[in-house]
């Protein structure tokens, strides 16, 4: 029997894992491909987590067990029966189709959750509950056995489930092929589900164990409860943040977003395995790679990114395996396994909506980083300080010989129940007020103090405006920066102010395709999808027409003026207009009401981030810019990226239409111009064939790639990966 709960758990894991960054990786289009879209998923799957675990506490603690089955197993045929439902209208049954695109960007988090609960909410509420369902129901039919190991299974699967997404199902599988195989793995896991609880109903109820749980000292106090809150809400917002640091203030890389919850997967896995938690050793740990963190981040600029990822990567390790052993080592028996899980889910819940709701608003950059490593300190410290004052009877030491290290469970196997509350409250005070302390520290920091002229940050991300000088000239200037990516620069001199700079000089592929336009000085029609600082509108000459798309409304305020930071907009003598919103529904929007833009030229400025919206390179998004192409129109797609290699993709784009290709690279300057590199593609190969442009072209003869047409429903970074 054993066997059956194991199965089941670990596929319930699985698909648990599986769905993250499927549905993830569906839903990113359609809000320009946003880091905050993963973290806002995390949020949801965090607080869906947190319902399936309270819908099993409700089930084991307060339904009688008979009834429990029933109405477990009617939630799973529903369940099922609404997949094969919708499995008839959309392209799988969990995605869904494209008139529940969003319209507009007001409120991206609602759209997000809307999207989530009506493709993925109920299977995945389902799945959730399904661990503590069956540890529970495996506790009634074995009172005698640790649950624990099923615990820790349920990790390796969630952990599997994660890893073998981007390894096995993502670089061969169509994200339709990947929905449909969901689905019916979730179908033939709810059908294996229903027979274990058949057999399960006839056990006896559950009795009081008393093995295996060093703070078995019947019903757990509210300090106790605090401790689980704060312990597990403490590792997810240090899961959260460390994402969030690594992605917007080291590199925005998608698969990087799997690295932190796969860490955080392997600490739930190693230390409620039993073996894998020594208190001294992760102390250690811990505050050494605080230290090496705290290194890499004074020296950030001199160092290679791999050894940044690999600093916050060992600090998120080591804070989880003191969260998470700690949690271990105050686990409950078997008679309170449900409320336990409840608790921290819920602290894992508030964790999330901390980053993705709370800190946002107080703060106006990543500083919840610095929270949850002052509360990782302060628990560490509280282990410090707490294994030095404590004793251990014979008895409670035989009962908690399992764990690894006898003094991991010296701490809580205390003579006297009361005593060890005792210490519980002092050490959920502790966090709790040091949590407090630091918050409004940060804020207060945050707000009067942030290193930059402007700061502002959104769900898109923490938009920066500094005063430099550039090296090389005495020249003061502005750029606007979005967490490692410059978005703009111009000089404060007023003679310099209407200077193309940064990726959009004279000699660069934007500038060359607009100057040695046949259309340059004769009302050209210039579409560009992000705005920027503005720049490209530097160009714009009396009879022009520059339409912007950009996705962050706080871009196009300072783009248009707010703060007198920059002036290319304003200073332009193009007729100008800025369009928010995701820059590709903005196009089908306008291609559906009959206004064809007839664009001369077509920037594509959204690749220089190493967090490309893909949805902006695929075979559907080019077949729309061609519609909005004038017949003697080029596009130029800005590739200059740290990680990724777009040449390739673009490559089989220009096979897969016919456009003809030409490769600028530029060396920078010291006058604000920096390195670059562009594609430009055109219909017409006369439009490329000229002296201008081929002087400056890559030699491309010879060259090949044997990657996929990247297209909606398939593509694949790692092909790309540099």
């Amino acid at each position: 029997m054993f066997i059956s709960f194991a199965i089941s758990i670990f596929l319930s894991a699985f698909l648990l894992f599986q769905i993250q960054p499927l549905i993830g990786k569906f839903i990113l289009p359609w809000f320009g491909g946003a880091p905050a879209v993963w973290t806002t998923a995390m949020l949801f799957f965090q607080v869906l987590l947190t319902g399936g675990y309270a819908y099993a506490y409700w089930l084991i603690r307060r339904v009688k067990i008979n009834l429990q089955t029933l109405i477990h197993i009617a939630l799973i045929l529903f369940s099922i029966a609404v997949l094969i439902g919708l499995s008839f209208t959309w392209t799988s049954p969990i995605t869904p189709d494209s008139s529940w695109k969003p319209q507009n960007v007001d409120a991206p988090i609602i759209h997000i959750f809307t999207l989530l609960i009506v493709s993925v909410g109920l299977p995945y509420f389902i799945l959730a509950a399904n661990g503590p369902l069956m540890q529970a129901w495996f506790s009634r039919n074995f009172p005698q056995q640790s649950y624990a190991r099923l615990y820790s299974l349920s990790n390796l699967g969630s952990l599997l489930g994660l890893l073998a997404y981007p390894a096995l199902i993502e670089p061969w599988l169509s994200l339709r092929f990947q929905g449909w195989m969901w689905s019916i793995g979730f179908a033939l896991f709810g059908l294996f589900a229903i027979w274990i609880a058949f057999r399960s109903r006839r056990a006896s109820p559950l009795s009081p164990v008393e093995v295996d749980s060093p703070s078995s000292s019947g019903r757990p106090s509210s300090a106790l409860f605090a401790l689980w809150l704060a312990l597990s809400a403490t590792a997810s917002l240090f899961l959260l943040s460390v994402t969030n640091q690594i992605s917007q203030e080291v590199a925005v890389i998608p698969f990087l977003w799997i690295l932190p919850l796969t860490i955080y997967l392997l600490s739930f896995i190693l230390t409620f395995s039993g073996r894998g938690y020594h208190r001294k050793i992760y102390s250690i740990l811990f505050f050494i790679s605080l230290a090496l963190t705290l290194f890499v981040m004074l020296n950030a600029t001199a160092l290679h990114i791999y050894w940044q990822i690999g600093a916050y990567s060992l600090l998120l390790f080591t804070a989880c395996m003191l969260c998470h052993g700690e949690l271990y080592l105050l686990r409950p028996d078997a008679e309170h396994l449900t409320t336990f899980y409840l608790m921290v889910s819920i602290g894992g819940a508030f964790g999330g909506l901390f980053v993705s709701l709370i800190a946002p608003v107080i703060f106006n950059g990543y500083w919840e980083f610095f929270v949850g490593l002052a509360m990782t300190i302060a628990i560490a410290l509280t282990v410090i300080r707490g294994s030095q004052h404590v004793t251990l009877s014979a008895s409670e030491g035989s009962r908690s010989s399992g764990a690894t290290d006898s003094s991991v469970a010296e701490n809580y196997s205390l003579t006297s129940s009361r005593r060890f509350s005792g210490r519980v409250t002092q050490k959920a005070r502790f966090v709790f007020t040091t949590f407090a302390l630091v918050t409004i520290l940060l804020a207060i920091l945050s707000n009067v103090y942030s290193g930059a002229l402007y700061s502002k940050r959104n769900f898109y991300g923490v938009i920066r405006v500094r005063g430099i000088t550039l090296e090389g000239s005495n020249e003061p200037a502005l750029v606007m920066s979005h967490g490692i990516t410059a978005h703009g620069l111009q000089f404060t001199n007023p003679d310099l102010r209407d200077m193309p700079t940064t990726y959009y000089v004279r000699d660069g592929g934007a500038g060359l395709a607009i100057l040695n336009h046949p259309k340059y000085g004769k009302g050209m029609r210039v579409g560009m999808l992000g705005v920027g600082a503005g720049t490209l509108a530097a160009y714009g000459q009396t009879g022009d027409v520059y339409r912007l798309y950009e996705i962050n409304p706080v871009v196009i305020d300072l783009a248009e003026g707010q703060g007198n930071y920059f002036s290319f907009l304003n200073d332009s003598q193009a007729n100008i207009t800025t369009v928010l919103g995701d820059a590709r529904i903005s196009l089908e929007r306008e291609l559906a009401e009959g206004e064809k833009q007839n664009f001369d030229v077509l920037v594509l400025d959204t690749f220089s981030s190493d967090s490309i919206p893909v949805h902006l390179v695929t075979k559907e998004a080019f077949a729309l810019y061609l519609e909005h192409l004038a017949p003697d129109g080029i596009i130029a797609a800005h590739i200059t990226n740290l990680h990724l290699d777009l040449q390739p993709v673009f490559w089989q784009l220009a096979k897969f239409y016919g456009l003809s290709m030409a490769r600028i690279n530029y060396e920078g300057d010291s006058n604000g111009g920096y390195a670059s590199h562009w594609i430009l593609l055109a219909r017409d190969p006369a439009l490329l064939d000229i002296p201008a442009i081929q002087n400056r072209a890559v030699d491309l003869d010879g060259y090949s790639t044997t990657i996929k047409l990247w297209t909606d429903d398939y593509s694949n970074l790692f092909q790309i990966l540099k």
